[in-house]
């Protein structure tokens, strides 16, 4: 769910093409939810194999990835390790939404509502480990690096962001910027042509770089304050925040009270949170970091690739061929020296 701060942050549109020859690091977890949500079948249910295994976000992964890689960037994907204590609560009331979700849409389905399944269906989704592990399986056999993050997966792809090893983070979350990425990249896996729900009419999405600096710059804050700000409206630590205090009161709040001390007590914090709000300060400001990952780009393993997709999955054997033939076609175009060196 993350920060909603969204409102208040300066964003630039761009073009998928503007990011030939950047290293990003995606949210993997949240990058699969994307997929699970919208790549579903009329009545709202996910796609799957002839075994009943759930194909939605695999069939989004290698779509999407293959489209970047085709475009010259340079994907990493970013796994959640431990997450923080803090943060159960805030599982507990996904869960309890998505079983009422559940609930809603079986009365759909009964009721033949096909608009009222899809709406619902897509809340009931759950990504579990076998799914991440085949995600993982597929992201390596397109020769692509996997971070596995020690916490949040949002607070690694921050950190690489920030040593400079990738040029942007990719997320739909403020939390990124919370944990202080240079660079947060939104609409990487929804980017193109979306139909509006329950309508007609289509949007364009495009992608969205916000950066950090130019955040902290418009709002006149700094990075404490940010995570402050945060604090005020909600996070996934703190649910709801400080009841009655929206992004815009939070600003004006942080802005005239420079000690946070003095800002938590006038807010009347304790009556909020039952957590000390220097507890949840630190999770943004020092969170729990993996600093001895590697990034490297290799070569596509093509049998390794269809084996999972096509013999494991079912997916079209031609389709996937013909996939992976224009991405080694792309790739040699862009370098003389061949896919290897292209990846490197």
């Amino acid at each position: 769910m993350g920060v909603k701060i969204f409102e208040l942050v300066p964003k630039t549109e761009l073009e998928l093409t503007d990011l030939t020859g950047k290293r990003v690091a995606i949210d993997t977890s949240l990058f699969l939810y994307q997929f699970l949500a919208t790549i579903r079948q009329p009545d709202g249910s996910p796609l799957t194999d002839s075994k009943g295994n759930i194909t939605s976000h695999l069939i989004g992964l290698f779509s999407r990835t293959t489209k970047l890689m085709q475009l010259g960037i340079k994907p990493s994907f970013v796994l959640d390790g431990k997450a923080p204590v803090l943060k159960k609560a805030e599982q507990i009331r996904r869960s309890e939404l998505k079983e009422e979700a559940e609930a809603k849409y079986k009365v759909a389905v009964k009721e033949e509502d096909t608009d009222a399944m899809r709406k619902y269906a897509a809340r009931t989704v759950r990504l579990n480990k076998d799914m991440i592990d085949e995600a993982v399986k597929l992201v390596e056999a397109l020769g692509l690096p996997v971070v596995q993050g020690t916490g949040e997966g949002e607070a690694q792809a921050a950190y690489l962001t920030k040593e400079g090893d990738v040029w942007a983070a990719a997320s739909q979350d403020a939390d990124s910027l919370v944990f202080g990425t240079p660079r947060l990249l939104r609409n990487l896996a929804i980017t193109g042509k979306k139909k509006k729900p329950g309508q007609l009419a289509f949007i364009t999405v495009k992608p969205e770089l916000i950066e950090l600096k130019s955040v902290l710059s418009t709002l006149n804050l700094s990075q404490d304050q940010l995570i402050t700000l945060a604090m005020l409206v909600g996070t996934d630590y703190n649910y709801g925040g400080i009841k009655g205090i929206g992004p815009k009161k939070a600003l004006k709040l942080v802005t005239e009270i420079k000690d946070k001390d003095t800002l938590f007590k006038t807010v009347e914090w304790d009556d909020s949170c039952a957590t000390e709000w220097q507890e949840i300060f630190a999770l943004f400001k020092e969170p729990a970091v993996n600093t001895k990952y590697k990034l490297e780009w290799s070569s596509v393993n093509d049998e390794a690739v269809t084996k999972l997709l096509v013999d494991k999955h079912d997916f079209n054997a031609e389709r996937v061929a013909k996939t992976l033939g224009d991405l080694h076609a792309t790739a040699s175009q862009r370098s003389q020296k061949g896919l290897d060196t292209f990846f490197k």
